[in-house]
């Protein structure tokens, strides 16, 4: 019995580029399987580490920080006072409640105000920065925005609004190598995040811009002024909000 013959392919190049086309789709698949899995595991589970806190990490051992520690500390959403969860909502995303990820007014007025102001003016939702600073990396560039989207996305469609809260507040940065309320409690008035008083929690709101520049400990007037107009929208939105989005 005569061994059949394998036949090459015409056009050889043709059929590596098939090859390696596959190879791509596998492994985007698999790629796409696992972010996944993770977002249906940390739905449940405390986070361990979020990529912006490995980024960090990473970033201090090159620069030969190696006894520079990452504060952080997870804590359950019933842990914290209702005063920090109100005034990140009432700083960062006020719409977070309605909003399916993304504030399209928002985004229209911080691009508006950009072309005249001074001050940048951000129009990312909590949703949006919890996808960020959970699993993509800090800076400006399109592909990151374009990453951005469909996680984003993603944690809105499998997550509760309160899940993506609590996840939030717990690994935002609020200074230097401090990372949830809870450690910004702990680090800056010596409290845990329950204890967390209107204008505390306030002005851990304030910094969230930019929390290397702004500073809880010793506050700037822009931060202050910012810390009084939190607490104003804060008694504006009132805990009737926090209960809609308990229910929600």
């Amino acid at each position: 019995m005569s061994k059949r013959k394998k036949t090459k392919h015409p056009f050889p190049c043709f059929s590596l580029w098939q090859q390696f086309k596959r190879k791509i789709y596998r492994t985007f698949a698999i790629f796409v399987l696992i972010f996944l899995s993770s977002v249906l595991l940390f739905r449940f589970v405390p986070i361990p580490i979020s990529a912006y806190m490995l980024q960090q990490k990473i970033g201090n051992l090159l620069a030969g920080n190696l006894s520079t520690p990452i504060h952080y500390q997870w804590i359950r959403f019933e842990q914290m006072n209702q005063s920090i969860q109100l005034a990140v909502i009432a700083s960062e995303d006020q719409r977070f409640a309605s909003h399916y990820g993304f504030d399209w007014e928002a985004i229209k007025a911080a691009l508006q105000h950009n072309k005249n102001g001074k001050r940048i003016r951000g129009g990312s939702t909590i949703s949006q920065q919890t996808a960020k600073n959970l699993y993509l990396w800090h800076g400006q560039s399109w592909l990151r925005k374009a990453i951005e989207m469909p996680t984003t996305l993603v944690l809105e469609t499998l997550w509760s609004k309160k899940r993506i809260l609590e996840v939030y507040l717990n690994i935002a940065e609020f200074g230097p190598n401090i990372f949830g309320v809870e450690a910004a409690s702990q680090h800056y008035f010596n409290k845990s995040a329950k204890q967390l008083n209107y204008a505390e929690a306030a002005l851990l709101a304030a910094v969230l811009p930019n929390p290397i520049i702004f500073h809880v400990d010793k506050p700037s007037a822009y931060v202050k002024k910012r810390q009084q107009h939190i607490q104003r929208q804060m008694h504006l939105l009132g805990k009737q909000y926090l209960n809609q989005l308990n229910e929600g």
